[in-house]
């Protein structure tokens, strides 16, 4: 199995596409997780430049949307069929939402499989707050009725809404561990999804809870014959990041921070590179 360290495209949106990309690709990063861009210019520059580069890319279906959840569905689909376009490693899907019943989720997902299997790619249901996964109790429902079901664990949002390390979600974590071919390595703590700076030693202990969830991620991958496993240090912009008051000073150097995720990373699962 090889690891490949994605970049998150949020937070530059103020870069051109020529100079966001050639931004992560002199800082190490083999590839990027963004959406398809709707600009025709900056859509062909973006596929273009990973095939000249020979980097890999995560697509972002979060634009599904619609007044009524037939609405929504039918741009839900619309949207991974745009997100295959450029041949990803796998689709990142913001699925459903928190307020659709249980069996409109399923309706979602299994629509979602759909496609899977007519495209050959893999789609990965992103536990996201606001979304179908935004709980564990919630996700752990869909794990019992769809087996088949995949995630990128993005577990920030399980301990902002739990208020937790998820010390009383353990077996669903297990599951989620086996479930997840995706991972977006942001480390949240229990009042939020982004801790200021995870370098800093008060947030120690909550980046070694993330790290031992994301080493038995990669050991349950490595042991199911996965060939590719993509991790994205996805610490966000305001208002993930926060700022100093009266001012619009974030409190911490974004690309800085995700570069030190990148290579610690890097470091972490050199055998995997």
């Amino acid at each position: 199995m090889e690891i490949k360290i994605l970049s998150p495209q949020w937070g530059h949106e103020h870069l051109d596409m020529a100079t966001f990309l050639s931004k992560i690709k002199n800082a190490g990063y083999d590839g990027v997780d963004t959406w398809i861009p709707l600009d025709a210019k900056d859509k062909r520059m973006l596929f273009d430049y990973l095939q000249q580069h020979e980097m890999h890319i995560v697509t972002h279906q979060h634009r599904a949307e619609g007044s009524t959840f037939k609405d929504f569905k039918s741009s839900f689909i619309k949207e991974l069929y745009e997100c295959v376009e450029p041949g990803p490693l796998l689709i990142n899907s913001h699925t459903g939402k928190d307020y659709f019943s249980l069996e409109q989720n399923l309706e979602l997902v299994d629509a979602a499989a759909e496609f899977s299997a007519k495209m050959s790619i893999a789609v990965a249901h992103e536990t996201h707050r606001g979304r179908l996964g935004y709980s564990p109790q919630i996700t752990n429902e869909v794990f019992k009725l769809r087996p088949d079901f995949k995630i990128t664990a993005d577990l920030s949002h399980w301990v902002c809404v739990t208020e937790s390390m998820l010390e009383n979600f353990k077996d669903i974590v297990d599951e989620a561990i086996n479930r997840s071919i995706h991972i977006h390595a942001r480390v949240g703590f229990e009042e939020g999804p982004q801790v200021t700076d995870p370098a800093a030693p008060e947030w120690k202990y909550a980046l070694d809870n993330f790290l031992a969830w994301w080493d038995s991620i990669v050991a349950a991958n490595a042991k199911s014959g996965r060939e590719i496993l993509p991790i994205t240090t996805e610490f966000g912009p305001e208002p993930y990041m926060p700022k100093a008051p009266y001012s619009d000073k974030p409190l911490a150097n974004l690309f800085a921070i995700n570069c030190f995720m990148k290579d610690l990373l890097i470091k972490r699962y050199h055998q995997y590179r």
